[in-house]
């Protein structure tokens, strides 16, 4: 039993690392505003993910998500409203700032992608990890998996020479 926790215990954490490294690695890719042939960018970048952990980490069962902001301050945020009763919930009706542009109030103002010129992106890695042998899985885990989660946030780089004239502001009321 013992030897089985080292060996689930040293895999886990070499996964892990290998995701960490590999999305800053994406990343990395992502400020730069490329897009690969054919066009899918986060297909790409899940590939890359996937290359990186040398096949212990099945590209099609990781969840990358990806979501842009204006400025650092707005990482995380909700769109702001007008509290009109005062209960410090937003309700329906009450008006709010839409900053992502989907019609709705979000808890999260971010916008799904990898954002424009000198925005700020925050890359999210969320794997289920199944352990190699089933002895730890009453331990630790849950059903034979581990969930493994890593994020970066990066500013990107200012690929349109017309952006450093227009800063990006942040989304408040």
């Amino acid at each position: 039993m013992t030897l089985a926790a080292f060996v689930e215990f040293g895999m886990y954490g070499l996964v892990t690392v290998l995701i960490e490294g590999s999305l800053r690695d994406v990343a990395r890719y992502g400020i730069t505003g490329q897009v690969p042939e054919g066009g899918d960018i986060v297909g790409h970048m899940r590939q890359m993910i996937g290359d990186a952990t040398h096949g212990l980490v099945d590209p099609d069962e990781i969840v990358l998500t990806i979501r842009s902001y204006p400025t650092f301050d707005d990482v995380g945020q909700g769109e702001d409203f007008v509290d009109g009763n005062g209960n410090g919930t937003y309700d329906a009706g009450e008006t709010f700032k839409d900053c992502n542009g989907n019609g709705t109030r979000d808890a999260d103002r971010g916008s799904t992608g990898t954002g424009g010129s000198s925005q700020v992106v925050v890359y999210q890695v969320d794997y289920d990890w199944r352990l190699w042998t089933q002895v730890m899985a009453p331990v630790i885990g849950h059903d034979g998996m581990v969930h493994i989660q890593a994020s970066t946030v990066v500013r990107n780089e200012p690929w349109d020479p017309d952006s450093s004239l227009h800063p990006p502001e942040s989304c408040t009321l």
